[in-house]
């Protein structure tokens, strides 16, 4: 019979170490192609951003309409992201990277070619399912290479890499839309020979083996979350405004949402390999990363998002000078996560950087609730500087718990499921306080067409806003831009309050040292623990018993699928 231990060699790649592990040069390259990836796919999307006010108002959208552009990305990657990962145990986990990227690249040349708002809806989610895949495979692949201690170095470099294309973004957005002989449609186009680019280094770079199992991925559990959460925000986008809160319809709509959200629980309790693990949420850690990440999540995008509709609606600046405007948050996010992932990695603690990030970006939140569509720039600039500095501390390190607490065959799963949440909030929070804003401005406006001596009528509310601002008298467009300055510090307000409720979530959690071991170690140890059981049990020189061996093939491809699949004791072919 064959002796177990030369089963459980690991493959040696080409170029790696001896016992098979990536040398630093491989994992520091690897690194390299995935933040390259993720710029493209942030650049992408922030060069839209600034210029969604001069998309909507030239394809004649409405308020609702704005925050559906933006919220259909985001719900399309929050339901793909687990699916992404599962397929990762299937296929080369670097042609699932490049897939993607391809994918996401597709839905912005389509974005750039739509010829009406709801056109763009559905491109803008096509982008999402490239997000998607992006958003799984990145952090996953970093905590396989990474130890939790480690990562808080090379969270820094990740986090400049995503400032860049948040500085970049709005700016190269901004340029393209005021340059008449380009338009908005290029901020679409202008990302595909960055993509090209970020293609050929991914495919230079990235080389990781595949290991298979047999996995099932669980479309009906994605299938229902995304359904019932897309029903509920649909309720609350509509309501009020196209029927009553109080209405047949709005009650159908609810209790729909409902239905389905409960039948997406009862199937995770009956998947064998649900899309949200719920054992993961026995652990406190992983329960309340999680709350917080939905609170964050819901402030981070809802609160940011609205920021070049305020500077470019309410104070009439140009796409370029609004890019400009947000530097201040970019600057401070950029500072922060760089500054607090090496004293992390240097102590070797998490909570007190997350408690001081989480209070800075609630304080940024609170403070922008106080102003309205005269504040000083200046002092809006002090404001953002503060936000910005808490999303940096918060965002980029409420994943480090989490991944340091869960047990190496759970890392993926509860990675993804980290992700997943915190998406499903910043979807959600886009399209909550998108119809806030949308209702608030409706009612400033005609409080001030009222007290001004004019008629309100029919164009009073949110359809006398962004579908035909320029159209306007000169007197109702500037009520209208006074409007959405003062109805998007209620807005902040919103995201202050959620902002504090994060707060408290990470306030009870319980800090455990990282550890100083990568994913692959953590599996090593695992392993050797088991074979070492294994030994105990063999007599001359007897096969190890059939059911151990199957544990010990169960835990490793779990990593697989949730890291960079090393795939150690098992043939692996490479990526």
């Amino acid at each position: 019979m064959s002796n177990p231990a030369s089963q459980d060699a690991p493959p040696v790649r080409e170029g790696s170490s001896g016992d098979g592990r990536m040398t630093h040069r491989q994992r520091i390259e690897a690194l390299i192609g995935l933040m390259m990836g993720m710029f493209v796919a942030l650049l992408s999307s922030t060069i839209v951003s600034n210029a969604l006010p001069t998309i909507i108002t030239d394809l004649h959208g409405t308020q609702d309409q704005y925050t559906w552009v933006v919220t259909a990305t985001l719900l399309a990657s929050t339901a793909t992201t687990p699916i992404w990962g599962k397929f990762a145990d299937l296929v080369s986990k670097k042609m699932l990277v490049q897939l993607s990227l391809l994918v996401f690249t597709l839905g912005s040349v389509l974005s750039g070619l739509a010829t009406s708002v709801p056109m763009l809806i559905g491109f803008r989610a096509v982008q999402g399912l490239g997000l998607g895949g992006l958003q799984a495979l990145v952090m996953i692949v970093i905590a396989a290479m990474f130890s939790p201690r480690e990562r808080g170095r090379y969270q820094g470099p990740l986090a400049a890499v995503m400032s860049l294309a948040t500085v970049a973004g709005p700016l190269i957005g901004g340029v393209i839309v005021d340059t008449s002989w380009l338009g908005w449609r290029w901020t679409f186009y202008v990302g595909v020979p960055l993509a090209i680019v970020a293609l050929v280094v991914i495919q230079r770079t990235l080389n990781l083996p595949v290991v298979k199992r047999d996995v099932k991925v669980d479309y009906l559990g994605a299938t229902l979350i995304a359904g019932g959460v897309s029903v509920l925000l649909i309720w609350v986008t509509l309501a009020g405004k196209n029927f009553d809160w109080a209405s047949g319809m709005s009650f159908g709509l609810v209790a729909l949402g409902a239905v389905l959200l409960a039948l997406a629980i009862f199937t995770e309790t009956k998947a064998s390999d649900p899309v949200v693990p719920l054992r993961l949420f026995r652990d406190r850690t992983m329960t309340l990363a999680t709350l917080a990440s939905i609170a964050v999540g819901v402030a981070m995008f809802g609160g940011a998002v609205f920021l070049g509709q305020y500077f470019q609606i309410a104070r009439g600046y140009s796409p370029t000078a609004a890019g400009l405007l947000t530097l201040p948050m970019v600057f401070g996010s950029m500072l922060s996560s760089t500054v607090s992932g090496q004293l992390i990695t240097k102590y070797g603690k998490w909570k007190r950087f997350l408690l001081i990030g989480a209070t800075a970006m609630a304080a940024g939140f609170l403070l922008l609730a106080t102003t309205d569509h005269t504040t000083d720039m200046a002092l809006i600039g002090v404001y953002l500087f503060v936000l910005g500095a808490g999303m940096g501390m918060a965002m980029q390190n409420l994943v480090l718990p989490v991944q340091n607490n869960a047990a190496p065959s759970d890392l993926g799963a509860a990675t993804a499921t980290i992700t997943f949440f915190r998406s499903l909030g910043g979807a959600a929070g886009v399209s909550v306080l998108g119809a806030v804003l949308s209702s608030h401005v409706a009612t400033l406006t005609t409080q001030g067409l009222v007290g001004a001596g004019i008629d309100p009528g029919p164009s009073a509310g949110s359809g006398a806003g962004l579908s035909n601002l320029k159209e306007l008298p000169a007197a109702v467009g500037d009520i209208v831009r006074a409007a959405y300055g003062d109805a998007t510090a209620r807005v902040f307000l919103v995201s202050g309050v959620l902002a504090l409720l994060g707060l408290v979530a990470i306030a009870f959690m319980k800090e455990v040292a990282l550890k100083t071991t990568t994913g692959l170690e953590q599996l090593d140890q695992e392993r050797a623990a088991n074979v070492a059981k294994a030994d105990g049990q063999t007599t001359d020189g007897q096969a190890v018993d059939a059911a151990l061996v199957a544990e010990i093939d169960e835990v490793e491809p779990a990593l697989a699928g949730g890291t960079d699949g090393a795939g150690r004791g098992r043939p692996a072919a490479h990526a």
